[in-house]
């Protein structure tokens, strides 16, 4: 029965992924295709733990939380990858002098 759920919990992240690959080529700008692949890779991410734990638990029968160290740094280096990212492109494209937002400034004072 374990190894029925860890093949659909795979397939269900194998189509979030195509979910992902599909909004890189569908969507029309750098900024709008850094959605698809930052938000739905998390999902991705998530349900590949959680087959890797119901696997890892199934296997040895006992609880195999040891999985969760790989999705805790996921969680905190995609997120900040995906803003560094955001950041460097909004920089090239005022530094080539494209019509953007202007930048946030200090307005406590």
């Amino acid at each position: 029965m374990s190894d029925w759920l860890v093949a659909g919990l795979l397939l269900f992240s194998g189509l979030v992924a195509l979910t992902a690959a599909i909004g890189l080529w569908r969507l029309p700008n750098f900024f709008l295709r850094m959605h698809a692949p930052a938000l739905v890779s998390t999902l991705g991410a998530w349900v590949v733990t959680l087959a890797s734990i119901v696997y890892f638990s199934a296997r040895d029968g006992s609880l195999a939380l040891h999985v969760w160290l790989i999705i805790i740094l996921l969680s905190i280096t995609a997120p900040v990858t995906t803003m560094v990212l955001a950041r460097a492109a909004l920089f090239r494209r005022r530094q080539a002098g494209d019509p953007l937002p202007p930048p946030l400034r200090n307005r406590g004072s």
